[in-house]
């Protein structure tokens, strides 16, 4: 990617960077799909993604821990059991195709369920208990590793959809939880020599702008409503991003 294409994409970087940002997400699939119209290596375009993502999640997640939102009981159990089923999510051969169908519909029930339920009729809080936490955060460490993505875009809808913490604690927990993937991830490929030197040089600017921006109107003065509505956006793109890849796969 040269400085011209660069200009071409910056926008398309910061919005996408802003809207994931905002409901604690680092915005990896965005990446790659913005990414996939400039002649890039899989490598450095994957390199790059991650790169961004743990950027822009980093940020969300020290702008929501700032403003008190951040729980850590409710992160560890999650990140703890994740982090090494996503590396080995990561070494497993399974057919992706028919992975990224089922995770698709997954997210666009779960963004339905989001955007029309009303936020009164959903009742207390439930607390999690240790051992399912764990069995979550390593099945979704698992899927994550396999699908190539963070995992928040799992987390996120489980965690508001059972009640088990509100849509900012929310946030700030899957914005951490995808810090902690994606240093994984990276450390991965910087062993495994399968780091790629892409375009991230150019890309970094609009993805801090967009996700400075977006982390701290989500943590300090979007409403939950609006909130959950915009995670609903965000898991439909997701979605599209997934049934795009089993097209791609059974073209």
């Amino acid at each position: 990617m040269d400085l011209a294409q660069a200009l071409l994409f910056s926008p398309l970087i910061l919005v996408v960077a802003f809207l994931y940002s905002s409901v604690g997400h680092g915005g990896a699939s965005g990446y790659l799909a913005v990414m996939s119209f400039a002649s890039l290596a899989p490598r450095e375009m994957s390199t790059t993604a991650l790169l961004l993502n743990l950027l822009v999640a980093g940020l969300a997640a020290f702008t929501y821990w700032r403003a008190g939102h951040l729980v850590p009981r409710l992160l560890w159990p999650f990140t703890v059991a994740s982090v090494p089923a996503a590396f080995v999510g990561g070494l497993l051969e399974v057919p992706k195709g028919a992975y990224a169908a089922a995770l698709a519909v997954v997210l666009l029930l779960a963004a339905g369920r989001l955007s029309l339920a009303p936020l009164a009729a959903r009742g207390p809080q439930r607390r999690v208990s240790l051992a399912l936490a764990l069995v979550v955060g390593a099945a979704i460490g698992l899927l994550s590793g396999i699908v190539g993505v963070g995992g928040g875009i799992f987390l996120s809808p489980l965690m508001l959809l059972l009640r088990w913490a509100d849509v900012k604690q929310t946030a700030a927990v899957s914005a951490a939880f995808i810090v902690a993937n994606s240093a994984s991830g990276l450390l991965g490929r910087m062993l495994g020599g399968t780091l790629g030197a892409g375009p991230v040089v150019f890309l970094v600017g609009p993805a801090l702008l967009g996700g400075l921006a977006g982390s701290l109107l989500g943590a300090r003065w979007f409403s939950g409503l609006v909130l959950r509505r915009m995670l609903a956006l965000v898991l439909v793109i997701a979605a599209a991003k997934l049934l795009l890849a089993v097209v791609g796969l059974a073209g």
